[in-house]
């Protein structure tokens, strides 16, 4: 083999490896639930600025993706339901700051059974509504709201037998759109979206009658090192980003009261 055919060789496999490191290289985002639509839309709006970028999003609840986390998972973006998961990541030393306040949610009153715009959250006291859904409350932020809310208007009691406990919020809409469940509490952008509003009815719940749904994001350590999750983190907060966390009912700061 001649000197030049070896040449062309090595730069040719020079130029694969630097390819394939490319085609390799990935921004893993770690959402609350809620986010599960409003997200993929913004996902999709990122790559059309980073065509190259590869993508992946990863729903659940709150609390247990913060402690996926802290346990070494490779997630890079986090978006919270509550701002205090990502800023207890931030203190441990998990993720890095600036922690962003990125909206505000709703809960809401959802059912494809009864009209639950006719409904109020005391009406779940009625014998028509035989099983409730809601979000767990031990580590999903909108389960912890539909507690404070059932408790604010003095119904826990009447209505906990009946209550059944999806992992995250969006697995407590399934249980009601397979009727698993008559109602549920659930987050007011899951119900705007086709999937869930073209087949039921919602009404928002009183915010004052819980702690208020502050949600935020924040790089990971794991994504500290990462150009690709800055540039997402800043995206995240551009006109167009904001534009559909608005179209699913999320109140951004500069919307709401600080």
């Amino acid at each position: 083999m001649n000197c030049f055919v070896l040449r062309v060789l090595v730069l040719l496999a020079a130029l694969l490896a630097s390819t394939s490191c490319v085609a390799a290289e990935r921004l893993l985002i770690a959402a609350a639930a809620d986010l599960k639509f409003c997200m993929d839309e913004i996902v999709v709006a990122f790559r059309t600025r980073y065509p190259d970028a590869v993508v992946e999003t990863a729903y659940g609840a709150s609390g247990n993706l913060s402690t996926q986390i802290a346990q070494g998972a490779p997630y890079d973006v986090f978006f919270s339901a509550d701002i205090a998961f990502p800023a207890a990541l931030v203190t441990s030393g998990n993720a890095m700051g600036p922690i962003h306040r990125h909206a505000l949610g709703r809960i809401v009153l959802w059912s494809q059974r009864h009209d639950a715009s006719a409904l109020t959250i005391d009406d779940l006291v009625d014998a028509r509504f035989r099983r409730i859904a809601i979000a767990n409350p031990r580590h999903a932020p909108y389960g912890m709201r539909a507690a404070e809310a059932l408790r604010a208007r003095k119904i826990w009691d009447a209505v906990e037998s009946k209550l059944v406990y999806g992992e995250n919020v969006a697995q407590t809409a399934q249980f009601v759109q397979s009727g698993n469940a008559d109602i549920g509490i659930i987050a007011l952008s899951l119900a705007l979206h086709p999937e869930f509003g073209a087949k039921g009815s919602y009404a928002l719940i009183d915010d004052s009658l819980h702690t208020p749904l502050d949600q935020g994001f924040v790089v990971t350590a794991h994504g500290n090192g990462k150009p690709l999750a800055h540039a997402f983190a800043t995206f995240a907060e551009a006109p167009e980003a904001r534009a559909i966390m608005r179209r699913y009912g999320f109140a951004l700061p500069d919307d709401a009261a600080p």
